[in-house]
């Protein structure tokens, strides 16, 4: 299990990697596009995510040996599998407000798992599915109404 640990764990810095990418994309388009791509703040909060998922993965790479002795509930694969489905998520949306959801979402997730409490890894990884099946699949190039928020170009 400590493998499996420290996969989830590179997979949540892959995910932090992929997050700085959009933000950065969305920066680019900011200077050539005003107006039509990420704010001041929704950029600052999604660095400050962005962080916080690079902590909670160095937490799991610290802790890996601790998983082994006490285990969770839910299987390592599906962990696996659903951070790889948030990752390539958040390297397709669109729009800066569900990208933090996603992001916001794996991060409680982590943070359910790098605090050694079973108990709230359940209720954590629901709401990361939530957030993952609530977005329709669709690839990046998908039109977005008129007004529907802020969006995030590459």
């Amino acid at each position: 299990m400590p493998g499996d640990i420290e996969a989830l764990a590179d997979s949540l810095s892959d995910s932090a990697d992929a997050l700085h990418k959009r933000i950065m994309a969305a920066i680019r388009k900011n200077a050539t596009t005003p107006g039509q791509s990420i704010s001041h703040a929704e950029a600052q909060a999604l660095f400050e995510q962005e962080i916080a998922l690079r902590q909670q993965a160095n937490a799991l790479y610290a802790d890996a040996t601790g998983f082994a002795a006490r285990g969770l509930a839910i299987p390592a694969r599906d962990l696996l599998d659903l951070a790889a489905r948030a990752r390539e998520r958040i390297r397709r949306i669109e729009r800066a407000r569900e990208l933090a959801g996603i992001a916001s979402a794996l991060l409680n997730a982590a943070a359910a798992i790098a605090a050694l409490k079973p108990e709230a890894v359940a209720p954590a990884l629901e709401d990361l599915k939530a957030h993952l099946e609530a977005l329709p699949d669709t690839d990046k190039t998908a039109a977005h109404p008129a007004g529907s928020g802020h969006t995030m170009g590459e």
